[in-house]
């Protein structure tokens, strides 16, 4: 979570979509691959950072809270999060529930089409995470599914 601030170090001002949609794609990924990298393939992440600023860019006027502000219903947003660089069925789901969840996103529909990650008092991804305590709770739920996917897959191979 530390890489949006870093970026903004390392470039020495704001983020703006703007520019990171216009910047070099070269010179860029080298600001990604700087160490230590901001992410584990800063190459490819640097690419899509700039893909998503160039959607904001072209489709929502460089504003990103456009994006789910002018969202009419669930549906809607849901679809408009899944269209960005990056972002399938799964990610867009955990991305309405955070909206939604933390930071009252919340148009019609939108815990719908973000089941299971919007079903209150779940912790099953980083839209349930408010602090170290409900970290913690969703590492557990993350261990359980994959202690019973082992399981399963144990049992399946006999």
């Amino acid at each position: 979570f530390a890489a949006p601030y870093e970026l903004t170090r390392r470039l020495g001002r704001p983020l703006d979509v703007g520019e990171l949609a216009a910047f070099d794609p070269d010179a860029l990924g080298s600001v990604f691959a700087t160490p230590p990298a901001l992410h584990r393939f800063p190459g490819s992440m640097a690419k899509r950072v700039q893909a998503v600023c160039q959607v904001i860019v072209d489709q929502y006027g460089g504003d990103p809270a456009s994006i789910w502000t002018t969202a009419a219903d669930g549906k809607e947003l849901f679809k408009r999060v899944g269209a960005l660089p990056g972002f399938g069925a799964q990610k867009a789901k955990i991305f309405v529930a955070l909206l939604g969840k933390q930071l009252d996103v919340t148009p019609p529909g939108w815990r719908e089409v973000s089941t299971p990650y919007g079903d209150d008092g779940s912790f099953r991804s980083v839209a349930d995470i408010t602090g170290p305590d409900t970290l913690l709770k969703v590492r557990d739920f993350k261990k359980q599914m994959k202690a019973q996917t082992r399981a399963s897959q144990v049992g399946t191979q006999m």
